[in-house]
């Protein structure tokens, strides 16, 4: 018996005191999917224009050697940190990271161009997620879908809805539904006269692009809201309360990005409310340092507050968890490892709460116990949980994957000039 699994059997008599099975919260943490973003490893830059710059509200800080420069180096990255990770996982694309040899516009993007990244994602036996890409093209502008010119608009809707196809080609394709998710940076620097018209220019627009039904066991729409932008400081057309009501009344799904909001806004508070309304959610973990700076996830509060919300409530089936950040400034696999297993350690600690026992205590009115015995449970054991469950799955645990990551540098991406 290794030290790791001793550990493991002494935290799990330590658990089991409080009736929670660690064997069972490990199968649980395990099964769900956990979407990793493609844009981690390049800054967001795509390949459809290698060097062009990013518009749109979009920035990526920092200028760390070795980033991915072509699809074959930006999968091999992807593969190197998936072998650092335990869980189930996906890979989220953005529209930009078309593989193909010609040059395609956005409103003629085909599921074939993106033919490599099905066959690679088959081979790896995870699902793809997919993300419509408003920005950094010469039609971004300020306005998109909400464009006072119909030609722009018109534009976008051909994009969106093509999307759409391609993340139905993806779902059937690697048999496990894609959550095509849209974004859109549309918005003013200063506070415009009429606030109106470009959300009624909106409405119209997501109208025509969900007009066609596609069965969901393949592809999932969402929308998702942002309070402010580079370039949009003052006025956001895809604001929180547009795309609630707008998911709301449509039956589509909401996505919510923890750096979406004011800094006194947490979306952990919000995953209750808004599944009374709309039918899933699409979760973007990130964390915002003072603004949506898509900073790597770290253990803080709020990302174990998300992780609770889902476990406590019992919505992991409509509850979708993608990642979202961007860091330049480190060594872009490290940031991406140290979020996604982050990511997975939130979940699993949740999965270690007795969330019954909790609950049967706070509906008897024993508010004392509950939070008591709430503050007891957060020095258990559970990171030797977690380094059992990484060994059983024979990824590394504790720091060991900083070797790794660092003989990969050294191999790699130090090489990528």
């Amino acid at each position: 018996m290794s030290t790791k699994q001793k550990a493991y059997e002494i935290a799990k008599e330590r658990f089991a005191a409080y009736g929670v099975d660690t064997d069972a919260a490990i199968a649980l943490a395990d099964k769900k999917p956990i979407s990793l973003h493609c844009w981690q490893g390049d800054d967001v830059g795509g390949f459809e224009n290698p060097g062009a710059e990013l518009t749109g509200g979009i920035q990526a800080t920092g200028n760390y050697p070795g980033k991915a420069r072509t699809p074959d180096e930006l999968r091999a990255d992807i593969e190197k940190v998936l072998s650092l990770l335990p869980g189930e996982h996906k890979v989220s694309l953005h529209a930009s990271y078309l593989d193909t040899p010609e040059k395609v516009d956005r409103d003629a993007i085909e599921p074939k161009h993106f033919a490599s990244w099905v066959e690679w994602a088959k081979q790896g036996g995870f699902g793809l997620d997919f993300n419509q890409t408003f920005f950094s093209h010469p039609l971004s502008g300020d306005f998109s879908l909400s464009s006072a010119d119909e030609n722009v608009r018109n534009f976008w809707i051909e994009h969106a809805k093509r999307c759409r196809k391609i993340g139905e080609y993806f779902g059937k394709e690697t048999g496990k539904t894609c959550v095509t998710n849209l974004w859109i940076h549309d918005g003013c620097k200063e506070a415009p006269i009429d606030k109106f018209a470009p959300r009624e220019r909106l409405v119209d627009s997501l109208d025509k692009i969900f007009a066609e039904k596609i069965d969901k066991k393949y592809n999932k729409d969402t929308v998702e809201c942002k309070l402010f932008g580079i370039g949009s400081e003052a006025y956001v057309t895809g604001s929180h309360e547009f795309y609630m009501g707008y998911a709301a009344s449509r039956g589509i799904l909401a996505t919510l990005d923890v750096g979406h909001f004011h800094p006194t806004e947490t979306i952990s508070g919000k995953i209750s409310a808004m599944l009374l309304f709309v039918p899933e959610l699409l979760l973007h973990v990130s964390r915002p340092v003072r603004w949506d700076s898509d900073h790597v996830v770290i253990m803080d509060d709020e990302l174990m507050a998300i992780m609770n919300e889902v476990v406590r409530g019992g919505i992991e089936d409509r509850v979708n968890i993608g990642l979202d950040y961007f860091d330049a400034s480190i060594n872009r696999i490290a940031a991406w490892t140290i979020g996604a297993r982050n990511a997975r350690k939130a979940l699993l600690r949740a999965y270690l709460e007795p969330v019954k026992l909790l609950k049967d205590l706070e509906n008897a009115g024993d508010n004392t116990s509950v939070l008591a015995l709430t503050e007891e449970l957060k020095s258990l054991p559970w990171g030797d949980v977690w380094d059992w469950y990484c060994e059983s799955k024979n990824v590394p645990d504790g720091a060991a994957w900083i070797k790794e990551v660092k003989a990969y540098e050294k191999e790699v991406t130090s090489k990528r000039v």
